[in-house]
């Protein structure tokens, strides 16, 4: 379990397919803190550590999770976001994230307001995934506000911090980004579904 803070950006530093799965090696200030079978974030997809060497890591992404998020699409020299598994007894300052991407979106829109950024994303309303204004949405693991809720797009705002110390500042229209959605949100859905 995560809470969408991001800990720091991890550089990758190799990409090797091997049949369906993809093996991502990646460099960062907290490799050193990390051991192997540790569930850590890479833009929101929760993955397993399963080797170090030095500052470098390496965690497997198959088949199944290549399909549903933007991992596929990583190329050598490119930022993750990176956050470890959450502690038991600490504050969970973002939301309830589990690491598991319901989709992919599309960055519509960047514009800079004065400071901060609004970003617009679209996702394909057809897998029933909705957001709320004021709800918790998760964007390549950053934990993140709703500020413009629609069908099949919303908008977030990002302070400066945010768009600094995340992928944010990488962001382009036309990028591919990952998505969860708010796991209470999913449930009642899922569960008013069940009613019908």
């Amino acid at each position: 379990m995560f809470t969408g803070i991001i800990e720091t950006l991890g550089k990758v530093e190799k990409l090797e397919k091997e049949g369906g799965n993809l093996h991502i090696t990646v460099s960062s200030t907290i490799t050193s803190e990390l051991k192997i079978d540790q569930s850590v974030s890479h833009n929101g997809v929760c993955l397993t550590v399963v080797s170090i060497d030095a500052d470098k890591y390496t965690v497997t992404a198959i088949e199944e999770t290549l399909s549903k998020t933007n991992l596929g699409e990583l190329k050598v020299g490119e930022v993750v976001n990176l956050e470890r598994a959450m502690l038991m007894g600490a504050r969970l300052d973002g939301h309830i994230v589990q690491g598991h991407v319901d989709q992919t979106a599309t960055c519509k829109s960047v514009e800079e307001k004065d400071g901060s950024w609004v970003y617009t994303f679209a996702y394909d309303p057809k897998l029933n995934n909705v957001t709320i204004e004021k709800g918790s949405i998760t964007v390549d693991g950053v934990s993140l506000t709703v500020v413009d809720s629609k069908k099949d797009s919303f908008s977030v705002a990002i302070i400066p911090y945010t768009h600094e110390h995340t992928r944010f500042h990488t962001y382009k229209v036309g990028d591919t980004i990952n998505l969860e959605f708010d796991v209470i949100g999913k449930y009642v859905s899922r569960l008013l579904e069940l009613r019908d």
